[in-house]
């Protein structure tokens, strides 16, 4: 057992991309000096808690760029903060819309492309395709000859794109409305997909991928997909950006969430134990920062959409009463608070002996058993409250869903409920 203690810390350390760093970190902790290894993963954490990320959202005109800024933010079209949405284009300049809970992440509403005002040898200059990690384009309709020159020009600049086909749903009404006897939404999806990929091979892209999306309706369709390729594709520090910023509109979603956050778990007990440890009260064995395990906590309420605010707001979406939706929390129902968890690390002590027992075997990990019963203690409470949140979540969207039978979608999808 103490071994896979071991392989765990090493796993997350490459996850994390201290690779740059291993050979000074595996000293420090070899040497037992615990409070140099807080301090070099001081570092990592606040990179990764601050990474930035700037994400490109470019398209067709009144394709739907704007409200999926929204969308994808987990606001609505007339949230403060939104994104302006209309019938015709209403991005001049290209503009950024930071996430509401996570500024560092943004999301840039680019103007429109096709116009005379906005033909593609101009739009390349005015949009400065190097600011963008990676971009969005998105069409309501097929993919012309100036998005596929946009997507080439993109992988000059040796950036990512994703081509995003956008309210299918409407297609998928009309079809349905023209031949009710002979529809299936299936071939109807097909037929787009198909004709999209087409279009852009025709113009000289390779292996195209095109996903389908509402955008009112986020979760349904091929947004599992696209998340899926954009979490790939990213370097691990923007990726766990990225994740933690996500609407909760799946439990795919929620468990890649969780997933980051497991690895994220290492650094914050490490750090909390040896950068500024502080005697807990009612436990004099145990030494943290509560401060910084309060803020991981509240953290957790806050990607997971648990946060008052967030609460309140899918109370407004679904119709219910806000009480019904709190009745299925199992964790913290208001603001975290350093008593709270002090509380919770009284309860996380009383299994932490056998933990710290199995550090003090793995010579590597000798500095963070060095410091008794508190690294042992800190991890225990933290990876328990993050699956407490997990489970609320998921709680939180099969409550969301209860009274509208038809949002529930195949694989553990809902339509958007809210961030």
């Amino acid at each position: 057992m103490a071994s896979e203690v071991f392989q765990s810390c090493l796993s997350q350390c490459k996850i994390l991309e201290l690779s740059k760093d291993t050979r000074a970190l595996k000293e420090a902790f070899e040497a037992g000096d615990l409070p140099a290894v807080a301090a070099k993963l001081q570092s990592t954490l606040h990179s990764l808690e601050n990474v930035r990320l700037d994400i490109g959202v470019t398209g067709g005109m009144g394709s739907g760029k704007s409200t999926f800024v929204n969308a994808i933010r987990g606001l609505g079209d007339e949230d403060t903060n939104s994104a302006c949405t209309g019938v015709v284009e209403m991005t001049v300049d290209p503009t950024p819309y930071p996430h509401p809970k996570y500024p560092s992440v943004v999301f840039w509403d680019l103007p429109g492309i096709g116009t005379s005002a906005f033909r593609a040898d101009k739009y390349f200059r005015r949009v400065q395709l190097f600011r963008y990690d990676f971009f969005l384009i998105i069409t309501s309709e097929s993919f012309t000859a100036d998005l596929a020159e946009l997507a080439l020009e993109i992988l000059r600049h040796g950036k990512h794109f994703y081509c995003i086909r956008s309210k299918v749903d409407v297609d998928i009404t009309a079809s349905r409305s023209r031949r009710p006897s002979s529809f299936s939404e299936e071939r109807v999806l097909n037929q787009i997909r198909d004709d999209c990929v087409q279009r852009l091979e025709a113009q000289g892209l390779r292996d195209p991928k095109v996903f389908l999306l509402s955008m009112f309706e986020l979760g349904k369709y091929d947004f599992h997909l696209l998340e899926e390729s954009m979490v790939r594709d990213l370097e691990s520090h923007k990726r766990h950006a990225f994740l933690v910023a996500l609407p909760n509109i799946s439990k795919p979603t929620l468990e890649r969430k969780a997933a980051s956050l497991r690895q994220h778990t290492w650094l914050v007990a490490t750090v909390a134990c040896g950068a500024n440890p502080r005697p807990v009260p009612g436990l004099p064995e145990v030494a943290c920062d509560l401060h910084m395990l309060t803020r991981a906590l509240e953290g957790y309420r806050h990607s997971f959409g648990l946060d008052g605010g967030s609460l309140v707001r899918l109370a407004e979406q679904t119709g219910q009463p806000l009480h019904e939706i709190l009745q299925v929390l199992q964790g913290p129902k208001t603001k975290v608070t350093e008593a709270l968890v002090a509380e919770l690390l009284g309860q996380a002590s009383g299994d932490a002996s056998a933990f710290s027992q199995k550090l003090l075997n793995v010579p590597v990990l000798g500095s963070l058993a060095s410091c008794g019963l508190s690294f042992a203690t800190v991890y225990r409470m933290l990876r328990t409250s993050l699956d407490v949140a997990v489970s609320d979540a998921q709680s939180v969207l099969v409550q969301a869903s209860l009274d509208s039978p038809d949002r529930k979608l195949p694989d553990g999808q809902w339509s958007q409920p809210g961030a």
